[in-house]
């Protein structure tokens, strides 16, 4: 009988899927899958959730998908698995790896605004979960993604757990910045990394999927498809042509009336978007090649001539240093006024 199981994992991670198994027999009490943005690492982290709740595995390592544990699991409800994730999550459905599930829907009671970190109080609601016996005398399954969102007591809260971790438990971490967790947390979790697809296996599927400028797309996004494929269905396209506009062509009388009209469009957006234009710049100084933003290596090529090596390297950590407090701006105009002239000050 053809396993359906496997179609639920995407094309390209098949060969990670395989590499998997071999840690079958021997599971770590905890595993990070770590990788890109938007390659589907949450989907393949709860397929592999599902298939050691399974009851009847086939062959390959995928779940049966009939099973008692199998609907369990397809329904939410699975008695001996647990998720923990920040509340927005839950309320806007704003998953990196897109996925399909019941909370993308709920709608918060609270006029409380929905935490983007995953807070103490949730890793402690674990303790219950992990002190009864399993349903089903199997293994216990905690899936927590994206890990970075741990705050420090949560982090903590989380470090003592797997420093004595209950016995039948298996911890499933997700994330795409390991550098952001604690060292010690790290240290007790076996590393997982999972691969880029190849381009021609990111076009293939996001022409399945009728991605218009699919190759456009993908460089946007780093080679991440999922990411490109978000990207194309988003209708910020013409807030990140404006910020550009202004970037390949830096003009100081143009920077308040830049910022007054995207200062409605998410922070960490628009810094992200400016990062990449500062990693081209970088990128075609020393080598000549550009990833992001190919459309305009003409222009990149051009300011980055203008450029030294030390003012572009200075000019991408400060970069950095603003995507770690992008979230907490009290003045998004301000914000992105600030942005906008530490980057025109580049040219003196």
């Amino acid at each position: 009988m053809t396993n359906d199981m496997s179609q639920a994992i995407y094309p390209w991670q098949h060969e990670d899927w395989n590499r998997l198994q071999r840690l079958r027999d021997r599971l770590p009490h905890a595993i990070l899958f770590h990788g890109a943005q938007g390659i589907g690492k949450v989907a393949f982290a709860e397929q592999f959730a599902q298939s050691v709740l399974c009851e009847s595995p086939v062959n390959d390592g995928f779940a049966c998908g009939s099973c008692a544990s199998c609907g369990w699991f397809l329904q939410y409800g699975h008695p001996d698995y647990r998720r923990v994730r920040p509340e927005v999550l839950d309320i806007d459905n704003l998953e990196d790896d897109s996925e399909s599930e019941e909370g993308a829907n709920k709608k918060s009671a609270s006029s409380k605004t929905p935490s983007k970190e995953i807070r103490i109080e949730q890793v402690r609601s674990l303790a219950p979960f992990m002190n009864v016996s399993t349903h089903r005398s199997g293994l216990r399954v905690v899936l927590l993604y994206p890990a970075e969102a741990l705050n420090s007591a949560s982090a903590n809260a989380l470090l003592k757990t797997l420093e004595e971790p209950p016995p039948g438990t298996l911890f499933i971490l997700v994330s795409h910045r390991p550098d952001r967790l604690l060292p010690t947390i790290l240290s007790r979790c076996r590393k997982f990394p999972m691969s880029l697809p190849s381009t021609e296996d990111a076009l293939a599927w996001l022409n399945d999927n009728e991605v218009s400028d699919a190759a456009q797309w993908l460089a946007l996004n780093g080679g991440a498809p999922l990411a490109a494929l978000m990207a194309a269905e988003d209708e910020s396209a013409n807030d990140r042509e404006l910020l550009l506009g202004l970037l390949a062509k830096p003009d100081a009388a143009t920077v308040l009336n830049v910022a007054e009209r995207l200062q409605k469009t998410p922070i960490p957006l628009l810094v992200a978007w400016q990062q990449r234009w500062l990693h081209d710049l970088f990128s075609v100084k020393l080598s000549g090649r550009v990833r992001y933003y190919p459309q305009h290596q003409t222009r990149l090529k051009a300011i980055a001539d203008r450029l030294s090596v030390d003012r572009l390297q200075q000019a991408l950590r400060d970069a950095n240093n603003r995507r770690a407090v992008a979230d907490h701006s009290l003045s998004a105009r301000l914000f992105i006024e600030d942005m906008l002239l530490a980057y025109l000050s580049l040219f003196g």
